[in-house]
């Protein structure tokens, strides 16, 4: 043990080491690294939900018929993220928020990396359906509690002023994951393209048999890559604090439901236009864009890599916007900037058809306007939750209103798309009204809801446990 230093003028210097503090680049990096990752494990999925597994795992003779169960197995995954966001909740608030996200980062990557070397309908009949889903419900399981362990550390280790700015940076992950994922679909199928007369939007058989297992193998390797980096993380002052100052709660599920329920409808409800607009923009949109316009549910008629270079092109916005919306919730409030966009959101799904009428440039500006409203919504988001809850129950509260709304919003938002698809004979004009008829939905809530700028993030923790002054007393300086 090194020895203490002295000092000519006061003796030995005996004062404790300063507690360890993430730097910037660390914080930043580890939450933006981890919910890449698994915003890219999660699109993959989505990709081949529309491109392969309708025929490999889902085989029918009616094409509507196996995509809206490969769209229902999508789903289902979106069942598991609440289960996920109250275990990994119970353990981010309990023991810390290191060790909870290292375990979703790896719970996401060996689900995803077997579905890479899983046998198909063909091989296994439903066997491998089975296996399938079962994968699946893992992917959702680990997302649900990787968005909010990544949000935490974020927004808990953020310069006062800039919490919405650093909360940004784990929902960039959304469209980095949707880029890198879908333009590895991309290059395998300019490497394996379908054979001469062959139908040019399906893929060929070369893909079919085990292109289309690649993006899932290699995602073992932006795993071991993230797992460095969150390995480096130290549990974030406010946290600490928190369990110094004896607030740890038992069963933290229980406190957010006694105490907090109205935080946890309400920030159901502000994430549901988001959820909506997502899944429509990304699922929705390359399973209508590929469909021929002579169908029996028409479609927009293009290429598979036309329309996916087109979306990812759209996906640029939604990554510019996304970090463009931090400093504006940080200098106009959450709710003063979201109430905003989402009134757009609303106009947008009004909108649809006129837009797509104008022919390819029409289609590009949808895609456009659409991508951009969802950086402008989902930006936000990383402080505004985590901002409703205390610290002891964050974790927790904060992964259940993400979750929930995952169920309301994304679990069925592909599923409804399609049916209103048909019902609208190939117009989308309906799937808009429902996108529509979600953003008035968190219109309300969010005019019922109140401003969390100026709230601190320890804010509450006096009124739930004698150990509140405990906590005032161990708090360290604002800046970091």
């Amino acid at each position: 043990m090194p020895a203490p230093t002295t000092s000519p003028a006061n003796g030995p210097d005996t004062s404790p080491a300063p507690a360890p503090v993430n730097s910037r680049s660390r914080v930043l990096i580890a939450s933006l690294i981890g919910t890449t990752i698994e915003f890219y494990d999660f699109y993959i999925y989505a990709t081949a939900a529309v491109l392969v597994f309708p025929s490999l795992f889902f085989p029918s003779s009616d094409p509507t018929t196996a995509l809206l169960s490969s769209f229902a197995v999508f789903g289902a995954a979106m069942v598991a993220r609440p289960i996920g966001a109250v275990v990994f909740g119970h353990l981010g608030d309990r023991l810390g928020r290191k060790g909870t996200l290292v375990a979703s980062l790896l719970t996401m990557g060996i689900a995803t990396f077997l579905i890479g070397v899983l046998p198909t309908y063909a091989q296994a009949g439903w066997v491998a359906t089975a296996l399938l889903v079962l994968m699946r419900l893992a992917q959702g399981f680990a997302l649900g509690g990787e968005w909010s362990g990544a949000a935490l550390v974020a927004t808990e280790n953020a310069p006062k002023g800039k919490r919405a700015l650093y909360g940004t940076f784990p929902q960039l992950g959304a469209p980095l994951g949707f880029i890198i994922g879908n333009g590895l679909f991309l290059i395998i199928g300019a490497l394996l393209p379908s054979a001469a007369g062959a139908d040019p939007s399906q893929p060929s058989d070369a893909f079919l048999n085990w292109g289309w297992r690649i993006p899932f193998l290699f995602s073992a390797v932006m795993v071991a890559i993230g797992l460095w980096v969150r390995m480096r993380l130290v549990e974030a002052p406010v946290f600490a604090r928190t369990r110094e100052a004896g607030l740890v709660r038992k069963l933290p599920l229980a406190t957010v439901f006694r105490s907090h329920w109205k935080q946890l409808v309400l920030g159901t409800f502000f994430m549901l236009a988001t959820y909506v607009l997502f899944y429509l923009m990304t699922t929705f949109s390359l399973s209508y864009g590929r469909t021929a316009k002579d169908a029996a549910v028409p479609g927009l008629g293009y290429e598979y890599t036309t329309f996916v270079l087109m979306m990812i092109f759209g996906v640029l916005f939604f990554a510019a916007f996304t970090l463009i919306s931090g400093p504006l919730a940080d200098r106009y409030g959450r709710r003063a900037t979201l109430i905003a966009v989402t009134a757009g959101i609303l106009v947008f799904g009004l909108v649809w058809v006129p837009l797509i009428g104008l022919g390819t440039v029409g289609v590009v500006l949808w895609l456009v306007f659409g991508f951009t409203l969802m950086g402008m919504t989902f930006g936000p988001m990383g402080a505004l939750l985590p901002e409703l809850f205390p610290t002891s129950v964050r974790y927790t509260g904060s992964g259940i209103s993400y979750n929930v709304s995952s169920i309301l919003g994304a679990a069925v938002a592909p599923f409804i798309a399609v049916a209103l698809w048909e019902a609208g004979d190939g117009s989308p004009w309906l799937v808009g009204v429902y996108l529509s008829s979600m953003a008035l939905l968190t219109l309300v809530a969010l005019v019922l809801g109140r401003e969390t700028k100026d709230v601190g993030l320890e804010e509450g923790e006096a009124a739930e446990a004698p150990g509140a002054e405990r906590l005032r007393s161990a708090r360290l300086p604002e800046a970091l």
